[in-house]
Order: structure tokens, then C-alpha cells, then sequence
């Protein structure tokens, strides 16, 4: 409980943690970037509407199955539904994508203080780094959390007294002319073309439906007090998203209507030398007076704060409540669990910071496990959700149906060239890119992929077409586990007693119920498909919560005569 605040984090509070998250220094960077380029525009800029709608589909259809169940990660519904072997390869993505944005995070803050405050980029990504880590390390959620509400105001404080002074200088020519009229480079309302359409709606999509499946996302959602503040807090935060967006667009507009030659700057212009992704501190920099510049480079510098202690604590909660406790120590206390969370905060924060040395082919790598999350998780995540018949074989036969086909797709920027050539796919400079929406289309063919495969293999091993000792993933639910009453007892309390009840017994297809009788030797067999067992207001919503504190201890302990507990 307490990865996720003890569930008590306030609305008002998590409502600017969790606009705070997505609103990070790569997102209002890359958004007066893509305004600035010539070759894009505003029309290309996707991130804010696509994460508003993202946050708003999170949680208009998925806080309450999240929330209801009292899950703790994104991890739990797929570890649950599917085992902890399928669980621990689908936690390599979205780790990997955490500690890639945190890296990648640290490079562009390193980089905007080198040019502001004409510092080593390496020391600063040294600085911040630590920083991050010192009071993430020191307060988790909560420091996480009241250090966003900070970080978030003083963004929108300091950008919004930066773009006056940008627009009334004399370099600049009025943004409202240039959005329609070609001035020193073409409007910065952009186009999309028609080969491009394509392209552009799988990037939206990728945006919409790959930003949920995130434990930034659900960490904020699952610590509010209740599914009905959880979705408040996401409706609004989306709307937050959107509008911290704004600042940026003006910048990026004021970039691409500056004559370059009449700053200190100088020609060629920024798109010209390649620093295009540098565009909004070079404003601030070049077109604001000093005092003004020291104050956007704050913004930049918090942006990137509020977005890199998410990505660390995120990461280092999955591995300590999904791998540590679930996995390598089922009899771990919460105190055990909080110091595998601080020690592997340290190591992927160090990790991060290294990574960070090497920005370029770092933002590659994020984007590349952006995107294995999307074809991966997303369907993976959807299907534990609300396709509850799906099983490990269909999960296990998605996760290599969609890693092949996004590899197979190719990865310009990482030099990987493309084996599957799909509709549209051009060959652009001297590399193919892909023009067909081949991101979302992977994404669907996994979801068909278990969807089908799980069908199957129920099918096959029902009739008997299959052997039943070939099912390795007990889909039929026939493995059952004997848990003697008296150690529950013993290890959980007075359970037998607080029910009233000899044993509790399962029946396939129903759910739990009660029965009292006496018994010898005979154990009752149950599922391991976990259902919701109620006695009075008490709930447990998985048997998995029994079995975390028990497993351990029944493995060398026989199933004796007298009254016993199975699932």
C-alpha cells in the first residue's frame, strides 16, 4: 500500500501529479519543435489531444476495473490472469521504456543547460539525476507528488512570462501572419499530406491507446481514495495536459517567425544546423532578456523533474511488488518490499544517468519500447481486463506474434531495415519508412492473436484433441492446492473461526461459497482461476492475497486430517 500512498492521495493533489507526469520536459520540448519544423507544423503536433483522450479513456473504461480490484501496478490484472512467467517477460517492456524516458529525460535537460547556462551537459544530467533520485528515494509517492504541484505551477508561471517578451521582439515577425503566409520558412500550421495520412493517424493512435497501459498513469489513479475520484482525477488531468501545451505552441510559432540573422544566433537558422529539438531554449535564450531566459530554463528544468521521478518510481514499484514480492520472496513484508523498491530506485536511476551520456540513440531506444508497449501490453492488458477467457497460451502466442511483427517492421532511426515491407512503404534518403499504420495494426493482430489462440487451446485440450497432461498452463483449472486450516490459522489469523466454516469450497464455473462439514482426509478441489470470495464487508479479491503470505510456508507442510482450505 504504500507504493501507491496508502490509497488516501488527495484529488486536488492528484490532480497535479498526474497532469505533472505527462507534462514533462520532452513534451513541451518536442511540441514547439514539431510547430517549428517547416516540414511538420501544428498540425503534427499529437501529443496534447492524444494524451488528453488518453487519459480520458483510461479512465472512463479502465480506473474502475483497476480501482474495484485493488490492484497496486499495471502488472497485477496480467500476472494474475496469466501467471508470473508470462508476467515477468511482459514487465521487460514497459521497465525498459521507464528507464529509457528517464534517460532520455536527463539528456535533454543536460542539453538545455548547456546552452542557457553554458554548462557541461554531462555535470548537469549528473546534478539532476541525483537530485531526482535523493527525494524520490526519501519520499516516494508522496514526495513524488507535492514536488509535481511545485514543479507544475512554476512551468506554467515562468513560460507564460517568457512568451511576451519573445513575441514583441524585433526578430520576430507577428505569428498570426505567419501561420498562413510563408515568411522566412513555410506556415507554421503545416499540412498533413495525403501519403502521410496514414502515418499520422497510427501515431495518434499510438498516443491515445499506448499512454495507457503506463504505470505513471495507473500509480496516480490507483493511490485516490475511490474509483470515483480516481476517474475525476484522470478526466481532468487530460484537460490539464491539453492546455500546458499552449505555452509551447506560441514558442514554437515565434521560432519559426524569427529572422535568425537579426539575433546573436546568427545564420544559418536552427532547422538548418540540425537543432531544431533545441528550438524553445534557444528562444528563450536568444529573444528574452536574461532574467527572463534563467526563468523559462526553470520551466524546462522542472518539466523534466516531474517526469523523470515518475518514470523512476514507477519502475522500481513494478519490480519490487511484481518481481520481488510475487516472484523471487512471496513472504516479504512491506518493509522488505519498500527497501527492494529503494535499492532498485538506485540502480536503475544510475543506469539511467549512464544512458543518458548517449542521447540520441537514447530517445531512439525510448521510442522503440514506446511502441513495443502499445503492441504488446495494450492488448495484453485489455484481454486481462475484459476478456477474462483468455489464458497463458494465447498471451504467451501474442507477446511473440507482436514483438516479431514490430521488429520485423524495421526501426529507421536505429538503422534496423524493414523485412516485412507494407503498403506505402518508401524509400526515403536512402531508408524505408514505413507509411502504412503498421504500429496499430500490430497492436490489433496481437489482441486476435490471443484472443484466438486462448479459444484454441481450451477447445483442443476439452475434446481432448490434445492430451491434458500437455497443458503446462493448467487452462482447465484442474491443479489444485491443499492449505490445511490450522496453518491458515496460523499464518493468517483466526480464519476458520471469523467465517464459521470447516472449509471452503470451490466449484468450476460458480464462485465461492461457504459449506460447513466435516471432513477426514478428503481436501476440496479448486480452481486456481481467481474469483471474488465476500464474508460480511471483508473481501479478498484474489486468492493470489492468500497465497503471497502462505505458499511459502505450505510447500513442506502435508495436508493433514481435519478441516482444510484449497483453491
Amino acid at each position: 500500500m504504500a507504493l501507491i500512498g496508502g490509497r488516501n492521495i488527495n484529488v486536488c493533489i492528484g490532480l497535479f501529479t498526474a497532469t505533472a507526469t505527462w507534462v514533462g520536459g520532452a513534451y513541451i520540448n518536442s511540441t514547439a519543435e514539431i510547430v517549428y519544423l517547416p516540414s511538420k507544423g501544428l498540425l503534427w503536433v499529437q501529443a496534447p489531444l492524444g494524451f488528453a483522450l488518453s487519459l480520458v479513456i483510461g479512465g472512463f473504461f479502465f480506473v474502475n476495473p483497476m480501482r474495484s480490484k485493488n490492484y497496486v501496478t499495471v502488472m497485477d490484472p496480467l500476472q494474475e490472469t496469466y501467471g508470473n512467467v508470462m508476467g515477468s517477460l511482459l514487465f521487460i517492456p514497459p521497465l525498459l521504456g521507464e528507464m529509457f524516458w528517464f534517460a532520455a529525460i536527463l539528456a535533454s535537460l543536460g542539453a538545455t543547460m548547456r546552452v542557457i547556462l553554458d554548462i557541461g551537459g554531462s555535470l548537469a544530467i549528473i546534478l539532476s539525476a541525483s537530485t531526482v533520485i535523493l527525494y524520490t528515494l526519501l519520499g516516494g509517492l508522496y514526495s513524488v507528488a507535492y514536488t509535481d504541484v511545485i514543479q507544475l505551477v512554476f512551468i506554467t508561471l515562468s513560460l507564460w512570462v517568457c512568451i511576451p517578451f519573445a513575441m514583441v521582439n524585433s526578430a520576430a515577425e507577428s505569428i498570426y501572419y505567419t501561420a498562413t503566409h510563408e515568411y522566412y520558412q513555410d506556415p507554421w500550421i503545416g499540412k498533413i499530406e495525403k501519403q502521410y495520412l496514414g502515418r499520422w493517424l497510427d501515431d495518434f493512435f499510438y498516443l491515445v491507446l499506448g499512454s495507457i497501459p503506463w504505470q505513471t498513469y495507473f500509480q496516480r489513479v490507483l493511490s485516490a481514495a475511490s474509483p470515483g475520484q480516481a476517474r475525476f482525477i484522470s478526466y481532468l488531468s487530460g484537460l490539464g495536459c491539453f492546455l500546458m501545451a499552449i505555452p509551447s505552441v506560441l514558442i514554437g510559432a515565434v521560432a519559426a517567425s524569427t529572422d535568425w540573422n537579426k539575433t546573436s544566433y546568427g545564420l544559418p537558422s536552427p532547422y538548418e544546423r540540425g537543432e531544431s529539438a533545441m528550438v524553445l531554449p534557444f528562444v528563450l535564450h536568444y529573444l528574452c532578456p536574461a532574467y527572463v531566459s534563467i526563468a523559462g530554463l526553470g520551466a524546462i528544468a522542472a518539466a523534466a523533474m516531474s517526469s523523470a521521478d515518475s518514470a523512476l518510481l514507477s519502475a522500481s514499484s513494478m519490480f519490487a511488488h511484481n518481481i520481488y514480492r510475487k516472484i523471487l520472496r512471496k513472504q516479504a513484508t512491506e518493509g522488505e518490499v519498500l527497501w527492494a523498491m529503494r535499492i532498485s530506485m538506485l540502480v536503475f536511476g544510475a543506469g539511467a544517468a549512464g544512458l543518458a551520456f548517449y542521447s540520441s540513440s537514447v530517445y531512439d531506444l525510448w521510442f522503440l519500447s514506446g511502441e513495443l508497449v502499445y503492441a504488446l501490453l495494450f492488448p495484453q492488458l485489455c484481454c486481462a481486463l475484459f476478456i477474462p477467457s483468455t489464458n497463458t497460451y494465447g498471451s504467451a502466442a501474442g507477446f511473440l506474434v507482436g514483438l516479431l511483427l514490430r521488429l520485423l517492421a524495421g526501426e529507421p532511426t536505429l538503422k534496423i531495415p524493414p523485412v516485412i515491407h507494407y503498403p506505402g512503404c518508401t524509400l526515403m534518403n536512402g531508408t524505408y519508412t514505413q507509411l502504412f499504420p503498421y504500429k496499430t495494426f500490430t497492436m490489433l493482430l496481437t489482441l486476435g492473436t490471443i484472443v484466438a489462440v486462448s479459444y484454441l487451446a481450451v477447445v483442443l485440450f476439452q475434446r481432448k484433441l490434445l492430451p491434458r497432461r500437455w497443458d503446462v498452463c493448467n487452462v482447465l483449472g484442474e491443479t489444485r492446492t491443499l492449505v490445511p486450516l490450522r496453518w491458515v490459522d496460523k499464518w493468517t489469523g483466526p480464519l476458520q473461526d471469523f467465517l464459521n466454516v470447516s472449509s471452503l469450497e470451490y466449484q468450476p464455473g460458480t464462485s465461492q461459497r461457504a459449506k460447513k462439514h466435516s471432513q477426514t482426509e478428503n481436501c476440496e478441489q479448486m480452481s486456481s482461476t481467481p474469483n471474488k470470495l465476500k464474508k460480511n464487508q471483508y473481501v479478498w479479491s484474489s486468492w493470489a492475497e492468500l497465497e503471497g503470505s502462505l505458499a511459502g510456508q505450505l510447500d513442506s507442510q502435508p495436508c493433514t486430517t481435519g478441516s482444510s482450505f484449497s483453491w
